[in-house]
């Protein structure tokens, strides 16, 4: 990112939007924008001392995740909690998503969290895994919805919630930006929300993912900006 504050109206542009018109700035009034924290929780964050594991295959899978948890751990999270403060501070509505399930072997999960593989996640909603990281725990009466779904919108009541509270732009962070983010996203988009998404209040298992995700999402489903850019957007 430059020094420039509109500088995302010409980042992250796919093949579709090479030569389209440089966006509006999104609406972010107050009184009709939140800011949606999505599914950053305990079980990404925890991992084993390298040092304990012998076992190469699994070294191997430790070291492959480094750079994800190097971003999440000195880049996403200190931004979400940066965004976090700034929206209190502001009034804006901060609400919060996670992947729990309602039962302990997850037979009321979506089909696509129980194929094997990375998405098959038995997260029962009580127990430490599920939970959202401390560094970003709700407050007070803050609004947490919980998902067997990749997307906030389908699993839940969240569209409803958003529309009770007079939402009309929401701010997109967390994890998984080619997962989980995405499909958020285009779920709001697709109930005409307007939508931002924080490059850098995001990740995904790798930084090449994350910004493949970046340029197919931008401009037709929501705007991608930093978080420098949003704030400077934000109403004084």
């Amino acid at each position: 990112m430059t020094g420039d504050i509109t500088d995302w109206k010409r980042r992250n542009r796919s093949f579709y939007y090479a030569s389209a018109p440089e966006p509006d700035d999104p609406d972010l009034d107050p009184a009709t924008t939140a800011l949606l924290v999505i599914d950053v929780q305990n079980t990404y964050l925890a991992r084993p001392d390298r040092a304990t594991l012998s076992d190469a295959a699994a070294l191997a899978a430790h070291d492959a995740w480094t750079p994800f948890h190097a971003r999440m751990n000195g880049t996403v999270i200190p931004n979400i909690a940066a965004l976090l403060e700034e929206c209190r501070s502001r009034g804006i509505e901060c609400l919060f998503a996670r992947i729990a399930c309602r039962t302990r072997d997850g037979r009321d999960r979506s089909l696509s969290q129980k194929k094997p593989g990375f998405n098959n996640l038995l997260l029962p909603e009580g127990e430490w895994p599920s939970q959202i990281v401390p560094e970003l725990a709700p407050r007070g009466d803050e609004i947490t919805v919980t998902k067997t779904t990749d997307s906030a919108l389908t699993g839940t009541n969240l569209r409803l919630v958003l529309h009770n509270l007079g939402i009309r732009t929401v701010i997109c962070a967390g994890i998984f930006t080619d997962q989980c983010v995405a499909s958020t996203v285009r779920s709001l988009a697709d109930e005409s929300f307007d939508v931002v998404v924080v490059e850098d209040a995001c990740a995904a298992a790798t930084i090449e993912l994350h910004e493949a995700e970046l340029r197919i999402i931008n401009m037709i489903y929501c705007n991608v900006m930093a978080t420098q850019e949003l704030r400077a957007l934000l109403p004084r």
